[in-house]
């Protein structure tokens, strides 16, 4: 687990809602139960800083500490919702969203826009034209943060004299994303979570019950850069997604109390871990 990750997966799960402000030593402590060295964390608190990701700011009892920005803050209450399917998944209306990226001066900036429309659940149709099967929400501003600009389209499949059936549907989304790799990903993770479960049984103090959390939501998180979310109607039959969502909705929520009383202890200010 890089420290980077670490942190976005600390910030979106606890810190946000605790005021969203932290200081290093309480993000030290924290990282240190998932085997994160001190020095890792503060080059990742710097990196993040400059990436205009965090703000330097006080806590509330005066100690220098960290922030989100307002960037930062729309990303993880997006990744949140998507984590814990807070939204339900509407119906697929037959519409796909098309978007056609202008062209991006250098490769870093192409590679991050990639990155970004990938994270929403677009995929490359071909060249510089993605696909999804709906609008993402928060599009302009990711493409404008990015220093992007794009031209959009709703379109319907067509083979030139009437729209597609389903099932041709069902093909374009097997061909635009590896939902075979994506369903493989999904059973392994299955056989990981359950293995980290049992590492964070009745047994378990507060810190291993929050690392073991960690882990989970550390790992689960990366299926928001592979899996786009696509509804029902798209899906494979039998699809391993939602067996895997219902585990991790299970060992998360069983892990959550002992992980917030951990968070809870390292950030108040000049308590010493038991």
């Amino acid at each position: 687990m890089h420290a980077r990750s670490a942190l976005f997966d600390l910030w979106g799960d606890h810190i946000a809602a605790r005021g969203g402000c932290a200081p290093i030593s309480a993000l030290v402590r924290l990282l240190a139960a998932l085997g994160i060295s001190e020095p890792a964390v503060r080059t990742a608190v710097s990196r993040m800083v400059r990436q205009g990701w965090l703000v330097p700011t006080r806590t509330p009892q005066g100690a220098a500490g960290y922030a989100l920005t307002d960037r930062a803050r729309t990303r993880l209450d997006d990744a949140s919702r998507r984590i814990y399917r807070t939204t339900a998944t509407a119906r697929w209306g037959g519409h796909w969203h098309l978007v056609v990226l202008a062209p991006v001066g250098n490769r870093s900036g192409r590679d991050r826009t990639r990155a970004a429309l990938r994270f929403l659940g677009y995929a490359p149709l071909h060249g510089d034209t993605w696909i999804a099967p709906r609008p993402a929400p928060d599009l302009a501003a990711t493409l404008g943060a990015e220093g992007a600009s794009a031209q959009c389209f709703d379109a319907v499949a067509t083979d030139g004299t009437a729209p597609r059936t389903g099932a041709d549907a069902h093909d374009l989304a097997a061909q635009v994303w590896d939902l075979e790799g994506l369903a493989a990903a999904y059973r392994r993770w299955q056989a990981q979570a359950h293995g980290w479960a049992e590492q964070a049984g009745p047994d378990a103090d507060d810190e291993q019950q929050f690392a073991a959390r960690s882990r989970l939501v550390h790992e689960w998180r990366k299926f928001l850069f592979t899996d786009p979310a696509l509804p029902a109607e798209l899906l494979p039959p039998g699809w391993p997604g939602h067996a895997a969502a219902e585990l991790f909705d299970r060992e998360s929520a069983r892990l959550a109390p002992a992980a917030a009383r951990f968070v809870d202890s390292c950030l108040q200010p000049d308590r010493e871990l038991l």
